[in-house]
C-alpha cells in the first residue's frame, strides 16, 4: 500500500515531476528520494537554488507523512542549508517520522550528496492529519 501511495503522489505532484524526483524507498513513516541537479535548478552563483532543495525535501516529507494512506497536510516547515550542491550532483532526501499522534506528525528530512554523504540541507516539518483517505487508485 505504501509503495502505491508513493507512486500515486509522484505521478500527480507537478513539482516532483518537474524536478524529476525518483522514489527510492517508501515505508510507513519513511521515504527516500533521489534527484540530480540540472542547469535549470541553479541560481546566479551556479549552485542549486534553495527553492529546488526545499521542494525536493518537501516531497520526501509529503510521502513519509502520507504513507499510512490518511491525508496529512503541512502546517509548518523549516530548512537549514548547510553546504552547496552543484550541477550534476546526485542528492538523496530521507524523511523520517519522529512523532505522530491521531491528528499531528513531526518529520525530519536530511538532504545529502550521494557521492560523499555530505549534508546539504536539514528540513523539518509538521503535519495536520485529516480523516480523509488518499485515493491512490
Amino acid at each position: 500500500m505504501v509503495e502505491k501511495i508513493a507512486r500515486f503522489m509522484r505521478a500527480n505532484d507537478k513539482v516532483a515531476v518537474w524536478l524529476n524526483i525518483d522514489v527510492l524507498s517508501a515505508k510507513i513513516g519513511y521515504a527516500k528520494m533521489g534527484m540530480t541537479i540540472r542547469a535549470d535548478m541553479l541560481n546566479a552563483a551556479d549552485m542549486c537554488q534553495g527553492g529546488a532543495l526545499f521542494s525536493f525535501a518537501d516531497f520526501a516529507f509529503a510521502v513519509a507523512s502520507n504513507s499510512r494512506g490518511t491525508l496529512a497536510l503541512a502546517t509548518s516547515a523549516d530548512i537549514h542549508f548547510t553546504n552547496p550542491a552543484f550541477l550534476g550532483d546526485r542528492l538523496i532526501a530521507e524523511a523520517q517520522e519522529l512523532q505522530r499522534t491521531k491528528r499531528t506528525g513531526f518529520y525530519q528530512i536530511t538532504v545529502t550528496r550521494e557521492s560523499d554523504g555530505k549534508l546539504i540541507a536539514l528540513f523539518s516539518g509538521n503535519v495536520f492529519i485529516k480523516e480523509e483517505h488518499i485515493k491512490a487508485g
